[in-house]
């Protein structure tokens, strides 16, 4: 079973909107957050939008107003809403799931395998 799996990327024309998903199979008892990386040809990653599994977020500047996370019941899945896409929005979109680990714990971190989004007329 894949940790940590990415869906819902695509082509959509400027202004469109996409919904992203991410599913864990980390256990939410281990689980600190969960998290949406982007990164765009020739730039390095970018944070996107975290959320703890307290329900606290964090969004990118760039994306406020337009990006909502939300995920289901279990917090084991997410889904980032986005609305209002422009072309700077275009790059492979990672997911991330940061947990606890070992004895004593210990944070560690795992990636998916990304999902394109492409945003052009």
């Amino acid at each position: 079973q894949v940790p940590v799996v990415e869906s819902g990327g695509g082509l959509v024309q400027p202004g469109g909107s996409l919904r992203l998903t991410c599913r864990t199979s980390i256990t939410v008892f281990a689980l600190k957050a969960m998290g949406w990386y982007r990164q765009a040809p020739g730039k390095q990653r970018e944070l996107v939008v975290t959320i703890t599994t307290d329900g606290q977020t964090n969004y990118a500047d760039s994306v406020k107003g337009r990006f909502t996370i939300s995920r289901d019941n279990a917090k084991t899945t997410t889904y980032p809403q986005m609305n209002n896409l422009k072309p700077e929005d275009t790059a492979v979109y990672y997911c991330n799931a940061e947990y606890y680990t070992g004895l004593p714990p210990r944070l560690d971190n795992i990636w998916g395998q990304g999902t394109q989004v492409s945003v052009s007329s």
